[in-house]
């Protein structure tokens, strides 16, 4: 099926429960239930914004799933690329706000994906594919699955955008996800990546040993949390020799209600300035001011905000 999305994000989605207000899981009352997961948040984020963007992955099949997949068609998302899987059950999380997040993922649609799934996405008018370390790590078949994305774009001539996204309890170990995502990000032309999750994962500890360690991808984009974010950018002139314009924007003070969220909608910020065609300062300040739109609620995607 053809899509006239700009966007097009591969990956996992799930159920989201989280408490109606910030309070503890324990004692909330009150709940709302809401697509979650990062690429199908990207996807909402985008939409909301003005830029066309579906979202591809694999679902099981029922009442649930169907309010799901509902609620992101009415963000604006193209969901004409969701498979549905009636042996195998939507992945669900669960927020307690402040105090992490628990997951209901194992033997989910999505980890059921296979590297068959990219060829039947069409890429065509497609400006962007956006993917995340999260997929690779859900099951062998998903790992295969990002390899042959990869693939396709390269064919296409489609550039891809890489958040790292290093979820620790889905990797067997460390050093696994390390050797992993550094790959999968050398392949990318732009790769968001978390000052702490990349001092976990390959002990850089500052934007610059980032880069260091990251140096083919055209875009570089380190987030710092509360400090603010570093963009790394090659100039591929013909006339001069390969060097990077840097430029830092400090990040936007905000009352955080919950943090998880923050960084997709981060992504979908900057990518919709990029598409836009605005500078690097001009997309580093739209990826916080989507943030903390975000971290302002309990979802992952603020509710009853454009």
């Amino acid at each position: 099926m053809p899509t006239t999305a700009e966007v097009l994000t591969v990956g996992e989605t799930m159920v989201l429960v989280a408490p109606s207000i910030a309070e503890p899981l324990e004692s909330a009352t009150a709940f709302h239930l809401d697509p979650g997961g990062a690429e199908s948040n990207v996807a909402a984020h985008l939409a909301a914004l003005g830029t066309p963007a579906a979202w591809a992955g694999a679902v099981g099949d029922d009442a649930l799933v169907r309010r799901l997949v509902a609620q992101l068609a009415a963000r604006g998302v193209d969901t004409g690329l969701v498979r549905r899987d009636p042996g195998a059950p939507t992945g669900l999380y669960v927020k307690d706000p402040g105090h992490g997040v628990q997951y209901y993922r194992a033997g989910s649609a999505a980890s059921r994906l296979d590297a068959g799934f990219a060829a039947s996405l069409p890429l065509t008018g497609v400006r962007l594919l956006h993917l995340t370390g999260i997929t690779p790590a859900l099951s062998a078949s998903c790992d295969a699955l990002v390899d042959a994305l990869f693939d396709r774009a390269a064919v296409a001539g489609v550039p891809v955008s890489f958040d790292v996204n290093h979820r620790a309890a889905l990797w067997p170990a460390t050093d696994a996800a390390s050797r992993r995502l550094l790959a999968l990000a050398s392949r990318a032309d732009l790769v968001f990546v978390g000052l702490d999750e990349a001092e976990g994962l390959w002990g850089t500890a500052s934007p610059d040993e980032v880069r260091a360690l990251l140096p083919r991808p055209g875009t570089l984009v380190v987030k710092d949390g509360a400090v603010g974010a570093t963009a790394f950018e090659r100039d591929r002139g013909a006339d001069a020799p390969a060097a990077d314009a840097v430029v830092h924007e400090p990040a936007l003070v905000a009352r955080a209600v919950e943090l998880v969220g923050a960084g997709d909608a981060f992504a979908a910020g900057y990518l919709h300035a990029l598409l836009a065609g605005a500078p690097a300062a001009e997309r580093l300040r739209a990826g916080h001011a989507r943030a903390v739109l975000t971290i302002a609620d309990t979802a992952d995607f603020p509710r009853g905000t454009p």
